[in-house]
């Protein structure tokens, strides 16, 4: 019977009868029902439920080795593992960790170490004196024995495989500097499924490329050049040999602003490549108009150029806001807005979580002459 169109009505609050109906009310089912009724609140007193404690999600591990990976030693790499040196979480090539840092500050680094070791994580930083701070305190502060906390792996940069998610024959490389770290493990798998690639690694200077060495076992796959020596790579030298006819071609980049930029105005119209990136800095304002940001606890009024980020604006009076990616994928820089209309710029918060007023300024702005926040 459907007991959705016919529910139930009969309400057992009594002993059914005794089944050969010898007596109004089975006896095994009244010594049972006593039986339950003084047992369980009994019972109760020692088994109450407690509430669980709530996942955020973060892990303690412990940094077992920190190596120098650029010959000017502005990019240290570190190695961590759990305590009890249990199997870690999996993750795929073009994945991250946060890491949260003794200030208060968090940070997202790619992994760059080998995805089949399911014991260790490794990340590169590379000193940055002028930047946010983060990786002043990695390299001056956290050796090996320190305990850190970090959030994930997460993965706002898959890679797709021929055959394996992607229509593309050829897999083409392009990474800047840091921007090596995500392609590491990316190389790795390529290889390691016999995929056809090339790879186009650029740098200032040959002091400054990180995992130089380490990337030597590719031989003449990988094309390194330096821009004190070749000066700029021009977009055809990045996306190589590519002709028209039979392109069937996924580029990969990662690097600076101009080059990710730069390729894609040069791509655009071939419908026969896949372009896939990652940045490591905010991305450019685009269609950008300027409005006002009014800071709830104080009424303070602060005007967002039509060229600059929400959380740029803010910083300028909270240097404490918090922030880490700055594209809009991490949540770090989770604001609600109480006034106001949002433009959502991002692909991470939830429709309830809008619905509630919550945006990212990191790369969402304003429909409305005025936002109020919480800040």
């Amino acid at each position: 019977m459907n007991h959705i169109l016919h529910p139930h009505t009969t309400e057992m609050t009594t002993e059914p009868p005794h089944l050969y109906g010898r007596w109004q009310r089975d006896p095994l089912m009244r010594v049972t029902t006593g039986i339950r009724k003084a047992w369980f609140p009994f019972w109760n007193t020692f088994t109450r439920l407690h509430p669980l404690p709530e996942d955020d999600g973060l892990q303690t591990l412990e940094i077992v080795d920190r190596e120098v990976v650029a010959q000017d030693e502005n990019v240290i790499a570190l190695t961590f593992a759990a305590p009890s040196r249990a199997v870690l979480p999996e993750w795929f090539p073009g994945a991250h960790l946060d890491l949260h840092l003794e200030s208060g500050r968090m940070r997202s680094y790619s992994l760059c170490g080998d995805p089949g070791d399911r014991r260790a994580y490794r990340i590169a930083v590379r000193r940055i004196p002028d930047g946010g701070g983060g990786s002043i305190e990695v390299h001056d502060t956290l050796a090996v024995g320190d305990s850190v906390s970090i959030r994930g792996p997460r993965n706002a940069f898959p890679l797709a495989l021929p055959g394996f998610g992607s229509s593309a024959r050829r897999l083409r490389f392009v990474a800047a500097g840091i921007g090596i770290t995500p392609i590491l493990p990316m190389l790795a798998m390529a290889d390691r499924y016999g995929v056809e690639w090339s790879m186009i690694y650029s740098g200032r200077s040959p002091e400054s490329i990180p995992f130089i060495d380490e990337l030597a076992r590719y031989g003449d796959k990988i094309t390194v050049r330096t821009d004190d020596v070749d000066g700029l790579p021009t977009m055809d030298e990045l996306v190589g040999p590519c002709p028209a006819s039979d392109a069937e071609l996924a580029v990969y980049c990662c690097g600076p602003v101009p080059m990710l930029e730069g390729l894609r105005a040069h791509l655009v119209g071939r419908g026969d490549v896949e372009l896939h990136f990652e940045r490591f800095s905010p991305p450019p304002i685009l269609d950008g108009t300027a409005f006002d940001v009014v800071l709830n606890s104080t009424g303070e009024k602060i005007t967002v150029a039509d060229d600059e980020s929400t959380l740029t604006a803010i910083r300028k009076v909270r240097p404490a806001v918090p922030y880490s990616c700055q594209q809009g994928f991490c949540g770090t820089c989770k604001m609600r807005t109480t006034a106001g209309a949002v433009d959502h710029r991002d692909n991470l918060l939830t429709e309830p979580e809008r619905a509630a007023g919550y945006f990212l300024p990191c790369v969402s702005r304003c429909d409305s002459g005025e936002l109020a926040v919480d800040a």
